[in-house]
């Protein structure tokens, strides 16, 4: 399965630029899209942080204007990590010119349904400015992704 989605990337013009065990990145600067597929079902938050401090050295030095989120393998939502991931880190990449998030959860109700629970909290931290500044779409594909 991951050398079908691996492919698909390629396919699609993206370049893988860092991997570990639980997360691909890939960049397609013509698209000016920026990708994190996770490859595992759960993630470690250090592996988390550190496969997006990974990301931010891209977009620092980039011009990319999309993020393409695909969490379609998690099998375990991490609040923590996700919470880092949506005040902290979605906030600084609005500086770059990072606003246009794209995801894609895995088909699983229950998650989805975590996913609405724990974003709530969430929006509520956020300064609605920043909240403005944001596109964030759920796609239920890359390629959908990609279009939107």
């Amino acid at each position: 399965m991951k050398d079908v989605m691996e492919k698909q990337l390629t396919d699609l013009g993206f370049e893988k630029i860092y991997s570990n065990e639980y997360a691909e990145v890939y960049t397609n600067r013509s698209r000016k899209t920026i990708s994190c597929k996770i490859t595992a079902d759960y993630v470690p938050i250090r592996f988390f942080i550190e496969t997006f401090n990974q990301i931010s050295k891209q977009v620092l030095h980039g011009s990319f204007e999309k993020f393409i989120f695909d969490k379609r393998e998690l099998r375990t939502f991490h609040q923590p990590s996700m919470e880092w991931y949506f005040i902290e880190w979605k906030t600084k990449m609005i500086e770059s010119g990072l606003v246009k998030h794209r995801k894609l959860l895995p088909d699983l109700p229950w998650f989805v349904k975590a996913v609405e629970i724990a974003k709530k909290p969430l929006l509520e931290k956020i300064p609605n400015e920043v909240m403005d500044q944001l596109d964030i779409i759920y796609c239920d594909s890359l390629e959908e992704a990609l279009d939107r």
